[in-house]
């Protein structure tokens, strides 16, 4: 009904369905001839969605898609159903191997720790979700760890869904590469079987 809409709000969601596109960044130009908007009107919804982190800014000008569809998507059941099964595996490797768990998301540039175990060490990684930080290659989502180290396993994702990874992170020479390597091979072997049943059940 006529009365129910409020124009702003579907302009602003106008610009959001833009961003559904095989292209990952836009020019202001490119968004005007997609919406049909004109650019000032452009810059203000674009203003406003950028800072709730719906869209953001490039250094180049162009615009991208923020995180926060990402973290509303999460919500979706098949998110909340992958994390309540990675959680008691995240658990089991940082009581197995007294070292920090997570599962890493992967973004254009940057990487989130969704979920994360910590062991009762004091000496440790401390990882929390949320933390976010900088990588220059899609391939290797680790951080920075002066004195650290973290060994990495990518898990199978589909071709439009972000990369996901578990790790194991803690003090460098106190975590064995292969037998980091290991626990987390067999924690994807745990996490995957479950699915693979699930595929196969009539």
């Amino acid at each position: 009904m006529a009365q129910d809409r409020v124009e702003a709000v579907e302009r602003a969601l106008t610009v959001l369905e833009a961003f559904d596109s095989p292209q990952e960044a836009f020019t202001l130009a490119e968004l005007a001839e997609a919406t049909g908007f004109y650019k000032s009107t452009l810059l203000r919804l674009l203003g406003s969605l950028s800072r709730y982190d719906y869209v953001q800014r490039g250094g180049d000008g162009r615009w991208r898609l923020g995180h926060s569809p990402v973290r509303l998507a999460r919500r979706h059941a098949p998110t909340r159903h992958l994390a309540a099964r990675v959680q008691p595996l995240l658990d089991r490797l940082a009581t197995d191997t007294g070292e920090t768990a997570a599962l890493l998301e992967a973004h254009p540039g940057d990487v989130e720790c969704r979920l994360v175990a910590l062991p009762g060490a004091a000496l440790r990684h401390d990882l929390h979700p949320g933390s976010r930080w900088s990588t220059t290659t899609d391939d290797d989502p680790r951080p920075v760890l002066p004195g650290g180290y973290m060994e990495c396993l990518a898990l199978t994702t589909g071709p439009d869904e972000p990369r996901l990874w578990l790790s194991l992170s803690g003090p460098m020479g106190r975590l064995a590469p292969d037998a980091a390597r290991r626990a987390l091979e067999a924690a994807h072997g745990a996490l995957e079987t479950p699915q693979a049943e699930e595929e196969t059940s009539p």
